[in-house]
C-alpha cells in the first residue's frame, strides 16, 4: 500500500481534504523514483512549522499556487512570446502567459506586464536591455565581437560600455538599502553601465531627495532606479518622476520587496510606483505571496522592448511558474488580500514600537512598511552571531548591513526583521509584542563566541542551553496557535516519507 492509499484508507471520509491528497499524491509520486527528496521536502515543512519565519523577503504562498507549478507545462519550449513563438504548439502556453500577464496589468493598473522572467535580477536584466534597447542605438553582436557575455574581461566590458555609450545608472547604495542588481561593483549591472549611487543622509538614515537630484542632475544618468531590499520607509515616487524628467532619465523602481503592499492597497498615491515610473520590476514572492519569480510592469513605450526578453536574455519561460503567477495573482485581486496587506504593515508598525520600547535601536527609528533593521552592535553582537543565535532559538532571520556599516556585508552590524510570514500565519499585534521580547531575551543572553586563541569570533557564539529551551518554548506556544498549512497532517507526512 503506497502513502496515498495508506492516507485514504485510514482517514474518515468527511476528514479527508483537497491539499492533504494533493500533497500526499505528489510526494507518493516523487518517491518512487527520490526518496530522499521526497523526504528532503517533508522535513523542510516541518522545519518551517518549527521556525518563526521572520526573513523579509519570505513569505508562505497558498496551496492552490504551489499545485499549479506541479504538471506537464513543465515540458513545453514556449521562447518568445504569446503569439509569436519560436517553437510549435504553443496555444495553450500563449493562454496561460496572457492570462498571467492580464491579471498582473489588472492587479497594478499598468499598459503592459511581462511574466516570463525567472528572478528578480533577470526581472532587471530585461528592463535595462530594454531601456538601451529604445533608448540608444544598440550595437549589432558583430559589433560588440562578442556573444558570451559572461566570459568578457573587465577591459573587453570597459569597451562594450564604451560602443554603448557608457550609459549611466543611478542607485541606491547597496550599504544603504539598495539591491544587488542596482550598480553594485559585483554584479552585471555594475558592468552593463557606467554605475553610480546614491545613500542615505548620514544622519537620519532617509533618502534626502534634494540630495538625490543634485546628485541626478550632475551624472545625467540614463537610467534613475528606486527601490530597495533594506530600507525602512516608504518613498515618493512622484519625487523620483520629478527628478527623472528634470535631469532625463528614465525612471526604473523595483518593488520587489515591497509589491505585495502596492497590490493591497497600502502604497497608493505618491507611494504608488506603478503611478510614476515607466519601467517597474518585482519578484513574485516576497509580500506578493507567489511563486518564486519575477515580472516587468512598463508603459506601451517600452512593451515591444520588454517582450524581447527572450531570446535577449531569458532563456525559454517556465510556463508552470506563469500558471502559478496567473493563481497567485488573482488571489492578490481580493479583498482579503488586501486586508492581509494592510494588516503586514500594521504589524510591522507594532513589533519596530515594541523593539523600541525594549532599549533595540532601529535603523531610521521605525518602519513604513514590512520590515526594519536592527542594530545589534548594542548587543555586542554582529548581525552574523544575532543571525546564529536566534536560529538556534527557532527564530529564522537575516543578517543585513547597515548604512555605512564598518562590519560589511558578511558579518554586518545589523538584522532584517519582516512581518509578512507571520501575518500570513494570522498573527496580530500582541503576538508581536511577544516576538519582540524573544528577540531581546535571546540576543541579551548571547555572547561573542571565542577562536582556539580566545579572541572574539565575529561569527561564532556563546549560547546557554537554559536560554535556548526557554526561547524555543516561547516560539512553540505561538506556533501552535498559528499552524502553517493546518490542513496538512505533518505526522502523517513524517511518517510516511522520512527515513
Amino acid at each position: 500500500m503506497n502513502p496515498l492509499q495508506e492516507y485514504l484508507s485510514s482517514t474518515p471520509v468527511e476528514k479527508v481534504n483537497t491539499s492533504m491528497v494533493a500533497y500526499v499524491a505528489n510526494l507518493t509520486k516523487v518517491a518512487e523514483v527520490a526518496p530522499d527528496i521526497a523526504s528532503d521536502v517533508v522535513k523542510e515543512f516541518d522545519t518551517q512549522r518549527k521556525h518563526l519565519k521572520l526573513i523579509a523577503s519570505e513569505n508562505y504562498c497558498s496551496i492552490n499556487t504551489q499545485a499549479a507549478m506541479g504538471n506537464l507545462l513543465t515540458d513545453k519550449y514556449a521562447e518568445g512570446y504569446p503569439a509569436h513563438r519560436y517553437y510549435g504548439g504553443c496555444e495553450n502556453v500563449d493562454s496561460v502567459e496572457s492570462t498571467a500577464a492580464e491579471e498582473a496589468k489588472a492587479l497594478f493598473g499598468v499598459d503592459h506586464a511581462y511574466v516570463q522572467p525567472h528572478a528578480g535580477a533577470d526581472a532587471n536584466v530585461v528592463a535595462y536591455w530594454a531601456i538601451l534597447n529604445k533608448k540608444i542605438e544598440m550595437p549589432s553582436l558583430e559589433e560588440i565581437g562578442e556573444t558570451n557575455l559572461s566570459h568578457l574581461t573587465d577591459e573587453q566590458w570597459a569597451d562594450l560600455r564604451a560602443k554603448l555609450g557608457n550609459q549611466r545608472l543611478l542607485g541606491l547604495d547597496y550599504y544603504s538599502g539598495g539591491h544587488l542588481t542596482h550598480g553594485y561593483r559585483q554584479n552585471v549591472s555594475a558592468r552593463m553601465f557606467d554605475a553610480y549611487s546614491y545613500t542615505v543622509d548620514k544622519e537620519t538614515g532617509l533618502l534626502d531627495y534634494d540630495a538625490i537630484e543634485k546628485q541626478a542632475m550632475e551624472v545625467k544618468p540614463l537610467i534613475l532606479l528606486a527601490g530597495y531590499s533594506a530600507y525602512p520607509r516608504a518613498i515618493n515616487f512622484k519625487r523620483f518622476r520629478q527628478i527623472a524628467d528634470k535631469c532625463g532619465a528614465v525612471l526604473m523602481v523595483d518593488m520587489a520587496h515591497f509589491a505585495g503592499l502596492v497590490a493591497g492597497k497600502v502604497f497608493v498615491g505618491e507611494e504608488n510606483p506603478c503611478e510614476w515610473a515607466d519601467i517597474v520590476t518585482t519578484t513574485t514572492h516576497k509580500t506578493l505571496r507567489g511563486p518564486r519569480g519575477a515580472i516587468v510592469l512598463c508603459k506601451e513605450e517600452f512593451a515591444e522592448s520588454v517582450n524581447k526578453g527572450c531570446p535577449l536574455v531569458l532563456g525559454g519561460p517556465l510556463p508552470h511558474v506563469m500558471a502559478a503567477k496567473a493563481v497567485a495573482f488573482k488571489e492578490a485581486r481580493t479583498q482579503a488580500y488586501q486586508d492581509w496587506a494592510h494588516k503586514v504593515q500594521e504589524n510591522a508598525r507594532e513589533l519596530a514600537k515594541e523593539c523600541i520600547n525594549l532599549g533595540m535601536k532601529l535603523q531610521t527609528g521605525g518602519t513604513d512598511n514590512h520590515l526594519m533593521l536592527i542594530d545589534v552592535t548594542t548587543y555586542g553582537l554582529t548581525g552574523r552571531q544575532a543571525e546564529n543565535a536566534m536560529f538556534e532559538c527557532g527564530v529564522t532571520l537575516n543578517r543585513n548591513t547597515l548604512p555605512f556599516d564598518p562590519q560589511g556585508p558578511w558579518w554586518t552590524s545589523g538584522i532584517r526583521v519582516g512581518t509578512p510570514a507571520v501575518t500570513t500565519l494570522g498573527m496580530g499585534k500582541e503576538e508581536m509584542k511577544e516576538i519582540a521580547s524573544i528577540i531581546d531575551f535571546v540576543l541579551k543572553n548571547t555572547k561573542p563566541g571565542l577562536t582556539k586563541e580566545g579572541k572574539p569570533a565575529k561569527g561564532k557564539i556563546d549560547l546557554d542551553d537554559a536560554t535556548k529551551e526557554a526561547a524555543k518554548k516561547r516560539v512553540d506556544a505561538l506556533l501552535s496557535k498559528f499552524v502553517l498549512y493546518p490542513e496538512l497532517d505533518i505526522d502523517f507526512l513524517k511518517k510516511a516519507f522520512v527515513k
